[in-house]
């Protein structure tokens, strides 16, 4: 996990994996939090164990999340952002069980079935489990990609990949480059079902109200990074995991009035 202020959202997000049921050790980067956050995890009034590291100054995010899973010692890992909250307290267990799935290389709890061409995803691909209404089927359905809000990973296959690529920028392409890059050899990316909530911190887009020029940049970075993305995975895209049957059934819904 990596952090940079949003101190309410990280005490809710880890109040929330107190239940959880399987064992695991939690990792944060704090990117030069100035709210509290450093002191916070000093205290730290969870029972499970942390190791944590700080940055004076807010750098890239990407890679304090490579710094964070390469800080680990265990054999998966698990991205998680901080403004989430796991419901199900078989969350965990669920990832990994996924993993045990004949070539699954993936898994995660928000994606899509189909990415364009052009690196973007088709929204009536999607299947998640977001509260209030989670969407994937039970037990875990095979998507295209996995979105970075949370996603587990071996931690062999996240080394041999490289790690995350830091040349997107704030969070923009590295869950479809990672998504990717598993199936480039030879594994699946799978959405579990486990139902959570992400409150969406507002960490990027804090200041686009009093300056509308923030969220121009914001978009001229989003649009630059699905290009880098396109080029590098052309010989990927269109990706489309449905089988035939599914994706006329879901043409002809999306034309139904």
């Amino acid at each position: 996990m990596a952090v940079f202020n949003g101190l309410a959202h990280t005490r809710a997000c880890l109040d929330s994996l107190r239940t959880t049921t399987e064992p695991f050790r939690l990792v944060v980067t704090d990117n030069g939090s100035s709210d509290g956050t450093r002191e916070f995890l000093e205290r730290f009034p969870y029972p499970y164990p942390l190791t944590s590291a700080r940055s004076e100054t807010n750098g890239n995010v990407i890679a304090a999340l490579n710094r964070a899973w390469r800080l680990t010692d265990t054999e998966f890992v698990c991205l998680l952002h901080n403004d989430t909250e796991m419901v199900e307290p078989a969350w965990l267990s669920r990832l990994l069980a996924a993993l045990e799935e004949p070539d699954a290389g993936l898994a995660g709890l928000y994606g899509a079935k189909r990415l364009r061409a052009s690196g973007r995803l088709v929204g009536r691909t999607v299947v998640h489990s977001l509260l209030p209404e989670p969407t994937v089927r039970a037990p875990w359905e095979d998507v295209a990609f996995v979105d970075a809000v949370c996603l587990c990973i071996s931690r062999k296959l996240l080394d041999s990949i490289g790690g995350l690529d830091e040349g997107y920028g704030f969070y923009h392409g590295i869950d479809r480059d990672l998504s990717l890059a598993v199936v480039d050899r030879g594994l699946r990316c799978l959405i579990v079902h486990a139902p959570f909530w992400h409150h969406g911190g507002k960490t990027r887009t804090r200041g686009f109200d009093a300056d509308p020029s923030l969220e121009r940049a914001d978009r001229a970075r989003r649009d630059s990074a699905l290009i880098r993305f396109a080029g590098k995975y052309r010989h990927r895209l269109p990706c489309d995991v449905r089988p035939p049957r599914e994706r006329v059934r879901d043409w002809f819904k999306a034309r139904m009035p």
